[in-house]
């Protein structure tokens, strides 16, 4: 299992793909910190959503992570909501498990 390294120039489709071959659980990115309303556009770059004020950088991300935290990092780097879904996109990750717990 790899390291997942993130920055600014990250497109979200890339984000989500790469989120789901290293971890394989899927990745929602919202315009907002807290995911509420307008999903991100898959064509989007981080920095170019990143929250007025957000510092951006890189984050680098491993599989034995937990849920909550990750999206807690996501949100303090770049102002962007993040949730972690299951394998199958069709229920959100409880945020106690591991980043690689929450794609099986």
């Amino acid at each position: 299992m790899a390291d997942l390294k993130i920055n600014g120039r990250t497109t979200v489709r890339k984000l989500k793909a790469d989120f789901k071959a290293a971890f394989g659980s899927s990745l929602r990115v919202y315009m907002s910190p807290t995911c509420k309303g307008k999903m991100a556009d898959d064509s989007a770059t981080l920095a170019s959503i990143r929250a007025e004020g957000a510092k951006g950088g890189e984050l680098t991300v491993g599989g034995n992570k937990k849920v909550g935290t990750f999206e807690e990092e996501f949100v303090k780097a770049w102002g962007i909501g993040v949730q972690v879904a299951n394998a199958n996109d069709t229920a959100l990750a409880d945020n106690s498990k591991t980043l690689v717990g929450a794609g099986k």
